[in-house]
């Protein structure tokens, strides 16, 4: 499946430190408009990632694992609807 997305959707966030991973994810996909998608790249299962989307903005976006692991994840993130972030978002890569 990975052969079908286009390499300019892919958003590769193995080599960007946990300090400002997680914000720069979220501000990709605040970027979007709505129906758009990136695929997150990374080298652990972004679960932390994940909560925070649900907690923040529930059935605004789609999460659709296209890879997971061992090594390499990659998630499909598409914006299903407007949203916004009223604070600064800073997040750990939990541990990683």
């Amino acid at each position: 499946m990975k052969n079908q997305i286009d390499s300019a959707k892919i958003f590769d966030g193995r080599n960007i430190p946990c300090s400002a991973k997680h914000g720069l994810i979220i501000q990709k996909w605040l970027d979007l408009v709505v129906g758009d998608y990136f695929v997150l790249l990374n080298d652990h299962d972004p679960v932390g990632m994940h909560e925070q989307f649900c907690a923040e903005w529930p059935g605004a976006f789609d999460w659709q694992y296209l890879q997971k692991g061992p090594d390499e994840f990659r998630v499909k993130i598409t914006k299903l609807k407007a949203a916004v972030t009223a604070d600064p978002v800073v997040q750990s890569c939990g541990g990683h």
